[in-house]
């Protein structure tokens, strides 16, 4: 009698755990966003060519939270914070030019992201069956899509930038399923920052990809 009730509040207490962890995430994942805003609306004056500094400023932040996660729960929050603002400064140029060549296309790749999240989020924050696979295949397959991506720069392929964002598209749908299902595995209250960072990055290359979709100047 006393093991099961054992385990039953071990169990209630791991689902705690998971809810919370979900709900720091997703916190997270938010203020993240709000940070790449901010940096979009500063760096709305900056040439293309400060966007290649910023993503790097962006990735070196990225690695240095795999160091300080399980030394500074503050840290690692400052740095994902600074991921979005510099993600957000390196896009700025882009996000300029569609608003003033084609806003509608910055709109409804705005909801259309938020509906992929959501939906593909749900589908693997819920499913039972073990997504690993699925993960390992669409992180092969976005390197394949990188070295597609290079290729485009070279080749004019016909249609070539709708496929592209079509395949992307696709590979994200598979890795934001295993990041929210790691994100229900998970009662690591210290991961939250990091599978927030996962999460953001899923969210922003769907959000590229559905721009270049909905945009006129597509092919």
């Amino acid at each position: 009698m006393s093991e099961s009730f054992s385990v039953g509040a071990a169990t209630a207490a791991s689902r705690d755990r998971s809810r919370t962890l979900f709900g720091q995430t997703m916190w997270y994942v938010a203020v993240a966003a709000g940070f790449f805003a901010l940096g979009s609306y500063l760096g709305r004056h900056l040439s293309h060519g400060w966007a290649f500094v910023w993503f790097i400023v962006a990735f070196a932040c990225l690695i240095g939270m795999n160091f300080t996660v399980r030394r500074s729960g503050a840290l690692t929050t400052g740095l994902l914070l600074a991921v979005g603002l510099a993600l957000g400064l390196a896009m700025a140029p882009t996000i300029v030019y569609y608003a003033a060549a084609d806003p509608q296309a910055l709109w409804a790749a705005g909801g259309a992201t938020a509906l992929f999240i959501a939906g593909f989020g749900s589908v693997g924050y819920a499913t039972r069956r073990d997504l690993s696979a699925v993960g390992r295949v669409s992180f092969l397959a976005l390197i394949a899509l990188i070295i597609f991506g290079i290729v485009l720069i070279f080749i004019r392929i016909p249609h070539g930038e709708l496929v592209y964002s079509v395949l992307g598209l696709l590979v994200f749908a598979g890795l934001t399923m295993f990041d929210f299902q790691r994100l229900r595995r998970s009662t690591d209250l210290e991961s939250a920052p990091l599978l927030a960072a996962s999460i953001f990055i899923d969210a922003l290359n769907v959000f590229l990809f559905f721009l270049r979709i909905f945009s006129r100047g597509g092919d």
